[in-house]
């Protein structure tokens, strides 16, 4: 990354790093984001290692990963514990597999319940409601 994102206040970090100033705060408070030091009489800056370290975490995040994960994959992130990275990823994948096969019963019993409200329309019971009722 360029000098651009060296000395930055906290706004001008988020904003680069594509969240708001209380992402940042949280961050810092679940310890996914060193705290920098506040020189006497001025504010504190961020740089660029700031910055891509959030977008780290909400890479992951956006992958499925909780924030407990994320700080478990950022004490990884010498790259020299693969292994332990990818149980982590092992364990994501299975969940996330786990969720698709609920999605794909889901899907199987609300298309074969829209199917028998078209079949019986114009009755006076709605099969969805007698469905959901006798759940």
């Amino acid at each position: 990354m360029n000098g651009a994102l060296e000395n930055l206040t906290i706004g001008t970090f988020a904003q680069a790093a594509g969240v708001n100033v209380e992402t940042i705060r949280f961050y810092q408070r679940k310890g996914l984001l060193p705290t920098p030091e506040r020189p006497p009489g001025s504010i504190r800056r961020y740089g660029s290692a700031d910055v891509a370290r959030v977008k780290f975490v909400k890479a992951a995040q956006r992958l499925g990963f909780s924030l407990d994960e994320v700080g478990q994959l950022l004490t990884l992130e010498d790259g020299t514990h693969c292994s332990e990275a990818a149980e982590l990823a092992t364990q994501r994948l299975e969940d996330v597999r786990a969720k698709l096969a609920d999605l794909n019963r889901i899907e199987a019993v609300l298309g074969n319940m829209v199917t028998e409200c078209h079949v019986h329309q114009g009755k006076v019971s709605c099969p969805i409601i007698a469905a959901l009722r006798g759940c």
